[in-house]
């Protein structure tokens, strides 16, 4: 008889414009600003038991702005300002229209598409069931959503997502509630 290993519970965030300020297709380290109560959140959610994941859209690459191992640097600069380990980033570096041909097809990662948070499943055991999404626009709730997820939107109404928050904090405390 074999034990079943229990599945984890998770909290994917989107980057821009939810953990950080909007710097179109950066990579700049020292340009990396936290959004307020960004810091404060992952390490609560973290301490509440969740695994703690980014995923992140960044056309950037498939457009020829940066490269992919140029994102390292962003993941230790968030690391270092969250004060905590990140469980993962992922990532979709693809764009339909990009000039970069290896980046430029239709995906099933890039958000609205749910491939990045069912790649961090598959690889951390997480319950998507018991696991959220907090991000910033439709594509990402629609992301949430189609993997299984109770989503938060900043800043939106509710009609969009499960649940609407005016900030990090407020995300938080909708999640622990609702545990």
């Amino acid at each position: 008889m074999t034990a079943k290993i229990a599945k984890s519970r998770a909290v994917f965030f989107d980057k821009d414009g939810t953990l950080v300020k909007d710097v179109p297709y950066n990579v700049n380290p020292d340009l990396i600003i936290l959004n307020e109560g960004a810091a404060e959140t992952v390490q609560e959610l973290k301490k509440a038991g969740f695994k703690i994941f980014v995923v992140s859209n960044q056309s950037g690459i498939a457009r020829g702005f940066f490269e992919e191992k140029d994102l390292a640097a962003v993941w230790e600069k968030l690391n270092e300002l969250c004060e905590i380990e990140f469980d993962g980033f992922y990532f979709c570096p693809h764009f339909p229209e990009g000039k970069i041909a290896e980046y430029s097809f239709l995906c099933d990662c890039r958000k609205p598409e749910p491939g990045m948070i069912f790649a961090a499943a598959r690889g951390h055991r997480i319950d998507l069931k018991k696991s959220w999404l907090i991000g910033d626009s439709l594509k990402d709730a629609e992301a949430g959503r189609r993997a299984g997820c109770s989503t938060i939107l900043l800043g939106n109404d509710t009609k969009d997502s499960d649940f609407s928050a005016d900030n990090l904090n407020e995300a938080a405390q909708i999640i622990l509630e609702n545990l």
